[in-house]
């Protein structure tokens, strides 16, 4: 039974309209997420620095006593049209905290300024220069959620191909990986879930795609060849619009011969993780998610 916090937080966030339905433009949308969950006040031992990761604008989160010889890329979510890494502080100090290593959450590039490729490159640059400041592959994890998440697995996708070592794990919080949105639960869940809703959702996926293929294996990875990929852990609520994906992702994978950890949360909506230090299934879950990187970072360290 979901707690009365979380009761409490579905009540407002039902009451708003995240994506807009037709009617808010990009920039409207980011203002209104910036102001819905950007002022979150983080611990005062948290740092914040910003980066230049290899041409891609991001900024450290960083918490005294953490490793210094291991890091979290951290893709934030919004449809690849909002979101930045002040909307994800939160998040990513929750998870830096857990996890016990830094994070550099990315800003990469949004559409429709910038559509697709532009955040699977600039997220496989800032890889890359993790790797040129000395970062081991096997010290290395990618998290993201939502579009974060979809583009998570597209990188690790895009390394394969491009013959750059996988990270030591990956995590994906209720991924993003069917932009043409064929799942079932699109449909089935659209009146339960207040986060994600279809109509919004697809004119995000129109501005990223642009015109182009929305079955393109780095923009819709539940279509790629997805053997030889780091392990991934997979979170998604039972009830949220992107279920299937995260379903479909899990079997893929397996099916390719990977390692995937699939973890289905009852009564839970879209990346509720955000709620982290607001209400105990996020706090729950996000502790899960520390834990996988820390697990897997230290078993690929001392093979």
């Amino acid at each position: 039974m979901a707690s009365e916090a979380f009761d409490a937080i579905l009540a407002i966030v039902r009451s708003t309209d995240l994506l807009g339905g037709n009617a808010a433009t990009p920039d409207e949308l980011r203002r209104s997420m910036l102001s819905s969950v950007g002022g979150m006040r983080l611990p005062d031992d948290v740092t914040i620095e910003p980066v230049d990761a290899g041409g891609v604008p991001g900024e450290w989160t960083r918490i005294p006593g953490i490793a210094t010889d291991a890091v979290l890329l951290y893709l934030h979510g919004g449809g690849y049209v909002i979101g930045s890494p002040v909307t994800h502080r939160n998040l990513c100090a929750t998870i830096a905290s857990g996890a016990g290593i830094p994070v550099l959450s990315l800003d990469y590039r949004l559409a429709p300024e910038h559509p697709h490729p532009a955040a699977v490159t600039d997220a496989t640059a800032a890889y890359s220069w993790l790797l040129e400041q000395g970062f081991l592959p096997s010290r290395i994890a990618i998290a993201g959620d939502s579009a974060g998440g979809g583009l998570t697995i597209a990188t690790l996708v895009k390394l394969r191909d491009d013959g750059v070592a996988q990270p030591a794990a990956a995590v994906a919080i209720s991924p993003w990986v069917d932009i043409a949105m064929t799942g079932e639960s699109m449909v089935e869940f659209a009146d339960l879930d207040p986060i994600v809703e279809p109509v919004g959702l697809g004119r995000m996926a129109d501005w990223f795609i642009d015109g182009g293929d929305k079955t393109d294996p780095l923009a819709s990875p539940i279509y790629a060849d997805l053997h030889g990929l780091a392990p991934v852990l997979i979170h998604v609520g039972a009830v949220e619009t992107l279920l299937d994906d995260s379903r479909r992702l899990h079997k893929a994978i397996a099916a390719a011969g990977g390692r995937s950890e699939l973890v289905e949360f009852p009564e839970m909506v879209h990346v509720f993780h955000a709620f982290c230090n607001l209400i105990p299934e996020a706090d729950a879950a996000v502790a899960l998610v520390a834990e996988f990187i820390r697990e897997h970072l230290v078993i690929e360290t001392t093979a």
